[in-house]
């Protein structure tokens, strides 16, 4: 009987995970994730000369809403709106994505042990189809929710234009600019987000899925590697995408995947 090569490439994880686990649910996988010891790095990471581990952070995008189909500016001044049909299957989707994570997928990530969503009705909806499928609670916190975009929340680009010519792309591509009303600057939704992804390293190595918003999201992946704000727009990150950061505790942090769409990704 030949002998398996050392490490493998996380099959292993899987087939023993789905004979311990036949439902799927997360639980078993979960269990066993924790008692497993590290994963070797993946080829292709940042090169470390120490043992230090980080806090894998999951970032999902919620699934779409009316808002996301008319591109209308939905912050964190108003809770809602919910996802729609379409939505809520793409939530199923990056479920069946981010239950993948420390099984036959990003081996060296260990398997979800938290959950974390902002308080928007679109976060909150799309987290509790991920919890229902990795066995987990949802924690709110809103150092993860959307911009506050002022006087321009529920509007079009089209509409923001006509009204505050020549303010939108700036706000975009100087990542400074404040929106009329209160809003936030880019740059003030990554000192948000930077306060946010500090205070999960408090509860050591662990892979936390967090829920968020585009403008967010861009945000934390553009905190991590220390780009300036005026360039984080230039990320894509769609409805459900998934994007994977390692906080390491001397800010050498690493971006692992930026905006992979979930669809498609779920077994048979």
């Amino acid at each position: 009987m030949s002998e398996r090569p050392h490490g493998g490439d996380g099959a292993d994880a899987l087939d023993h995970a789905t004979a311990t686990d036949p439902a799927g649910t997360g639980t078993a996988a979960a269990e066993d994730a924790r008692r497993a010891p590290a994963a070797p790095r993946a080829h292709g990471a940042p090169v470390r000369f120490d043992a230090a581990e980080p806090v894998t952070v999951v970032l999902v995008r919620h699934g779409q809403t009316t808002m996301t189909v008319s591109r209308g500016y939905s912050g964190s001044s108003e809770p809602g709106p919910p996802l729609d049909e379409t939505g809520r299957a793409q939530a199923a989707a990056a479920g069946a994505l981010v239950h993948r994570v420390g099984r036959d997928l990003w081996g060296d990530i260990a398997y979800p042990s938290e959950l974390v969503a902002s308080p928007m009705v679109r976060t909150q909806e799309t987290a509790a189809v991920i919890a229902d499928v990795l066995g987990l609670p949802v924690r709110t916190d809103a150092a993860f929710q959307e911009a506050d975009f002022g006087d321009w929340q529920g509007l079009t680009a089209e509409e923001i234009e006509e009204r505050w010519p020549g303010q939108l792309e700036p706000w975009h591509t100087s990542g400074r600019l404040r929106p009329p009303g209160g809003g936030e600057s880019i740059e003030d939704v990554g000192v948000r987000l930077r306060a946010g992804l500090d205070s999960l390293q408090t509860g050591g190595p662990r892979t936390v899925v967090v829920v968020s918003h585009a403008v967010a999201i861009r945000a934390a992946l553009g905190v991590t590697m220390g780009a300036d704000p005026g360039t984080w727009s230039q990320l894509r990150v769609a409805p459900a995408s998934v994007s994977i950061i390692r906080l390491y505790e001397d800010k050498r942090d690493e971006i692992a995947v930026a905006g992979a769409p979930s669809e498609g990704w779920g077994r048979a």
